[in-house]
């Protein structure tokens, strides 16, 4: 199965990094967020593959705080938020932030899910490295739950995981992707409602799945919404 063809049977709706970024920044922006009076923060994977997506934040936004753990998990916490939260420009007595939240999978030239080709090296690699991982520990049935202090975002990345997933399956990269999608916007806005002030604060979200490609790279979204004034609105992109 070519890659286009497996791109469109795993993921209904598709733009390119940029396209993906501009379409968002013209929706928040319908609502009053634009890149001289906001802060972007930022939920992407570690892999430096993943970081072209960054950098196009940061061209429509400018420097964005960074919130990622592996497989750009949310692990910063109240902590982590709080920090960012203090960052944005204060503008008629508002302050603007705009997070995105994308997990990422890859999708190498023959349809294969998970597998992709890093520059300078013969052999196959996978991305999420850090989620096949985990989908492979918990197909062996040896699944360690120990919380290691030398390799403590892994420890955490699974623990939290295995909350949303149901006792005694193991679901496939795509299907634990899209779990850690849902799973990293739901601790952004739990950790949002506790520590926010919505008299005094706006904010938006993003949230998708980059998935990487023989040539170019994709976001699926999932997401999308501002919350002005208190009030919660959904948009289309």
């Amino acid at each position: 199965m070519p890659y286009e063809t497996a791109l469109g049977r795993y993921f209904d709706k598709t733009y390119t990094e940029i396209d993906f970024i501009k379409k968002t920044y013209a929706a928040f922006k319908s609502h009053g967020f634009h890149d001289n009076n906001t802060i972007a923060a930022t939920c992407i994977c570690r892999d430096e593959i993943s970081q072209s997506l960054r950098s196009v934040i940061k061209h429509m936004w400018g420097e964005a705080f960074n919130l990622s753990s592996l497989a750009g998990m949310f692990t910063a916490g109240k902590t982590g938020l709080k920090a960012a939260m203090h960052h944005a420009p204060v503008v008629d007595g508002k302050e603007r932030y705009i997070f995105y939240a994308i997990p990422h999978i890859a999708i190498e030239a023959d349809g294969r899910l998970g597998i992709c080709c890093r520059e300078g090296r013969e052999e196959e690699s996978t991305a999420c490295g850090a989620l096949n991982a985990f989908q492979k520990e918990m197909a062996s049935g040896k699944l360690d739950l120990t919380l290691h202090g030398d390799d403590m975002e892994q420890s955490l990345l699974k623990t939290r995981l295995l909350r949303d997933i149901p006792y005694g399956h193991v679901p496939d990269l795509l299907e634990l992707t899209k779990i850690t999608q849902a799973a990293i916007q739901a601790d952004i806005e739990h950790i949002l409602e506790a520590v926010i002030q919505k008299d005094k604060c706006d904010y938006g979200l993003a949230a998708g799945i980059q998935v990487h490609g023989p040539k170019a790279n994709y976001v699926w979204p999932a997401a999308c919404y501002v919350v002005v004034n208190g009030e919660k609105i959904e948009l289309n992109i």
